[in-house]
């Protein structure tokens, strides 16, 4: 192996990281908004049955679903480095 070669793949690295330091940061904030929607409903300050409509329910499997898969990603990246 070449050291441009070493530059190389030290550079990517450092790009799959920052990405994955990203992602990681908005699944935080994904996670603060859930803790948040958790905390307010079990005080009885917001009631989680406006979130039971069909509509609603669909676009929330999504985002659930988006979420993983970015945690997933995110899982790996950091696995490689």
């Amino acid at each position: 192996m070449k050291l441009t070669e070493v530059y190389l793949l030290g550079d990517r690295l450092g790009k799959l990281t920052t990405s994955a330091a990203v992602i990681g940061g908005f699944l935080i904030f994904v996670g603060v908004i859930l803790l948040g929607v958790f905390a307010l409903s079990f005080f009885k300050l917001f009631d989680p049955s406006l979130l039971m409509k069909e509509s609603v329910l669909m676009i929330l499997m999504w985002i659930l679903l988006i979420v993983g898969i970015l945690d997933i990603t995110s899982g790996i990246i950091l696995l490689k480095k």
